[in-house]
């Protein structure tokens, strides 16, 4: 099973990103709008961060709604963690859950080609593990 898995059962359409130079609350309207966790920040066509619900909400508390004024670029996360589509999801959850982050951009030849969630590789692997089940019960079973 590899990541391309993951990504083929997701919708398909644009990857949601935005400026390096846009503002925390255009960030913040664009979680919102799209009842999404996390923003890919796209100078042009190359990823340069990504911006999670958790890097805005940590600075809210930090330092107030002033925050919201700042430059996406200001609270991103630079040094991203990505994979590739022939990564193995397990191995990916492992590395969100060790690094407690929650997306992982996929990434192929400097070009972003997808996103996974935590809750993507978790629910991929309860589907793997179902029909599973369903295999031995139906040997079992003598089907």
């Amino acid at each position: 099973m590899t990541v391309q898995k993951i990504l083929q059962g997701k919708p398909e359409g644009d990857i949601i990103s935005i400026a390096p130079d846009a503002s925390v609350s255009e960030a913040a309207r664009l979680l919102s709008e799209n009842k999404i966790g996390a923003v890919i920040v796209m100078d042009g066509q190359k990823v340069v961060g990504i911006l999670s619900e958790r890097d805005i909400v940590r600075e809210l508390g930090r330092r107030g709604s002033g925050c919201l004024d700042d430059l996406v670029s200001n609270l991103m996360t630079k040094a991203l963690i990505s994979c590739t589509r022939a990564d193995k999801p397990m191995l990916m959850l492992e590395k969100m859950s060790q690094g407690r982050f929650r997306h992982m951009p996929v990434i192929e030849d400097d070009v972003l080609v997808g996103l996974i969630s935590i809750g993507d590789v978790v629910n991929h692997r309860l589907a793997e593990l179902a029909m599973e089940r369903d295999a031995l019960e139906s040997m079992v079973m003598g089907h």
